[in-house]
């Protein structure tokens, strides 16, 4: 008979990819995990994993065991949730919630105190990551649930939009685009703009918005590209040039010979959810999260009209 234990065995090696790595995940020794999956092997008639393959990957037949395992330990730790929470309990146990750069300065600390205020059972644990590193970890439930930027196309994920955000330009007073009252998407033309680097999707946004025809560096000798967007607004400040920010990203008082340039209508914005994977055991702890982030999130950007926005994909 196949235990929720050995299931559990099987979807910690399919994380890891290592059986050391996996059984200590476990809190057991790496003998006692290979054995159990060995004994479950010869149970079903089939490898679950390859274990020739450095790291190990799992077989044709075992990844359908694996999906349906998630399926099946999702479903028992639903239940127990629900079991423990009662009537009248708190919202108790541990979510890891993952939050891409250009959010995270200017999000988290919206919400975070309230939320650790109003389920004070709950230990969050948040870390910043880009979206590729964050669709792996929620396959691998490294993570519940990110904060990040849609659509994704992904079926398996289910995504919730909180808000849409608007782009501005940041440009210095002396650059040409800085004499214009509002910005069309065909003044960009990609020629002295500082751009994320390689695995932010706002980077992706930034490159469709604006046809890089003409990538002409600001400092003739020098080609450099930040992964945090407050580097990138110093260089526009130092340096020339522009860059694009959403509108959480915007300070209260703006530097000097800096100004903001809003976009003609349609405004380019982005489309910021809370996503997970459907099969979620943790949704009552998710929601309680999704509720409080959406009161956080500014009145001027609640009031925004999708119609009067182009939601800009986050594919290059």
């Amino acid at each position: 008979m196949i235990s929720l234990t050995q299931l559990e065995y099987v979807l910690a090696v399919d994380r890891f990819r290592n059986f050391s790595k996996a059984a200590k995940s476990c809190f057991i020794t790496q003998p006692t995990l290979s054995m159990q999956l060995k004994k479950l092997e010869e149970d079903l008639g089939f490898p679950i994993f390859d274990r020739t393959k450095k790291p190990i990957l799992p077989t044709e037949g075992g990844k359908a065991f694996i999906h349906q395992s998630r399926v099946v330990v999702d479903e028992w730790k639903r239940l127990s949730l629900l079991g423990s929470k009662g009537e009248g309990k708190e919202l108790a146990g541990d979510l890891h919630i993952a939050v891409i750069p250009t959010l995270a300065p200017y999000w988290i600390p919206l919400f975070l105190e309230e939320f650790s205020k109003a389920y004070p059972k709950v230990n969050l644990h948040m870390d910043e990551m880009q979206t590729g590193q964050i669709l792996k970890a929620l396959e691998t439930d490294e993570i519940d649930a990110a904060l990040l930027v849609t659509p994704l196309g992904n079926k398996a994920l289910h995504e919730d939009p909180i808000f849409y955000e608007p782009f501005y330009l940041w440009v210095r007073g002396d650059h040409e685009l800085a004499e214009k009252t509002k910005i069309g998407e065909g003044d960009l033309d990609g020629s002295q703009i500082w751009l994320l680097n390689e695995g932010h999707c706002f980077r992706n946004q930034m490159i469709q918005i604006c046809s890089l025809t003409k990538r002409k560096t600001i400092l003739k000798n020098v080609v450099f590209e930040s992964g945090n967007l407050e580097t990138l607004k110093r260089l526009v400040e130092r340096s020339g040039g522009y860059t694009l920010i959403p509108h959480l990203a915007l300070p209260a008082k703006l530097p000097n010979d800096i100004e903001v340039k809003s976009f003609r209508k349609p405004v380019p914005s982005r489309e910021v959810s809370i996503v997970y994977r459907r099969l979620q055991w943790k949704t009552p702890l998710i929601q309680a999260f999704r509720d409080v982030i959406a009161r956080s999130v500014p009145p001027e950007l609640r009031g925004l009209k999708k119609a009067d926005l182009e939601v800009v994909g986050i594919e290059a």
